[in-house]
């Protein structure tokens, strides 16, 4: 862009003088979809799976995982694509929505199989007042005891092992941010395909079947919207066909040998020139990608990356502020969007400036 907007900012820090001009502010970018978008997290990340440029390592690597029934283990810096992978599998082989499991420290394999609000459960019971069990008919203690599928609800990992007819998709989010026993305690389901819920097992003579909530939410989804819902056997959850796990990890730690030893392994590289430009025509358009100053930018943004941590999509918001704000690619406010995601900020630095 060769004509730069000096006057492209809505906010101008004049508190004295109130103004409308915030209508003018342009349409999102397409991978920010607020506004009418109900579900701007989910079908962010959805837009992933149509805009992500998949290349071959990785499409060898997706279909050894499907063929062998194993889980995917994706490393990379971060903004690579490796939550986009799974994504865009979802979309070509119509798996539905992806069950979508961010890992924290706290986070145990409890969390991912299913949780049971027992507070509530027990505050209902007190809430009835009614008499004592043992009293109640047979039909009335079968009633009474199927209460307790309101209060389970299956996890991401549970639901992605729900018997099916075509194998479920799990994201295990940042896996490497996960306590020390997480990667070997997943071992167990992923060996076996199946888990049981002890609250279930221990009413299954009297209740052997019960409908809880899953981990889908997606009514737009064809493929799963059925399945927000779904009935449990004996308290007993075995898969069908074994899930499509992906698991990510920006590599900041060593797993376990029996952990890694089940998984196969993929390090997603950071996107060439000519893999930018595929991401840049497919989030804004051909036009775009072919301007000047953005190739500029992806030179500058490549260029970059070979000695600081940078994410693609802190290139996409500078080609977007560049398109719709009409600034210079060379102003100051690109730089500061390219900034290192690796670097600490010198604050001492800053003041000396000022």
């Amino acid at each position: 862009m060769n004509n730069t907007n000096q006057d492209w900012k809505i906010f101008k820090g004049k508190n004295t003088e109130p103004h409308d001009n915030i209508i003018d502010l342009p349409q999102p970018p397409s991978w920010r979809p607020f506004g009418e978008d109900s579900k701007p997290g989910e079908n962010r990340r959805k837009t992933r799976g149509e805009t992500f440029q998949v290349r071959d390592e990785e499409i060898e690597m997706v279909n050894a995982a499907l063929y062998l029934r194993r889980p995917l283990l994706i490393t990379g810096k971060p903004g690579t694509g490796k939550s986009s992978l799974a994504y865009a599998v979802a979309r070509e082989l119509k798996l539905g929505e992806v069950l979508y499991w961010p890992i924290t420290t706290r986070t145990t394999l409890k969390d991912g199989l299913y949780s049971y609000d027992a507070i509530s459960r027990l505050q209902e019971a007190q809430q009835q007042k009614q008499q004592n069990f043992s009293e109640l008919s047979e039909e009335q203690q079968k009633a009474q005891l199927k209460i307790i599928e309101k209060y389970i609800t299956l996890g991401p990992l549970g639901t992605a092992f729900l018997p099916s007819d075509r194998p479920r998709i799990l994201l295990i989010d940042e896996i490497d941010k996960s306590d020390i026993d997480l990667p070997n305690d997943l071992l167990g389901i992923f060996e076996e395909g199946r888990f049981e819920i002890p609250e279930l097992d221990r009413i299954k003579e009297e209740v052997p079947k019960v409908n809880v909530r899953t981990a889908y939410s997606d009514e737009t989804e064809d493929t799963t919207k059925g399945h927000i819902k779904t009935a449990i056997t004996d308290g007993r959850v075995t898969c069908t066909h074994f899930p499509f796990v992906i698991l990510t990890s920006n590599g900041e730690r060593d797993f376990p040998a029996p952990f890694l030893r089940r998984c196969l392994r993929l390090t997603m590289k950071p996107p060439s020139k000519e893999d930018l430009i595929k991401i840049v025509m497919a989030h804004l358009n051909k036009e775009t990608a072919e301007n000047s100053d953005v190739d500029s930018l992806i030179d500058d943004f490549i260029n970059k990356r070979k000695t600081e941590t940078l994410a693609t999509d802190q290139l996409l918001n500078s080609i977007f502020m560049v398109t719709k704000g009409r600034i210079s690619s060379k102003d100051i406010l690109i730089s500061k969007l390219l900034k290192d995601l690796g670097g600490v900020e010198d604050l001492e630095a800053i003041v000396e400036d000022e």
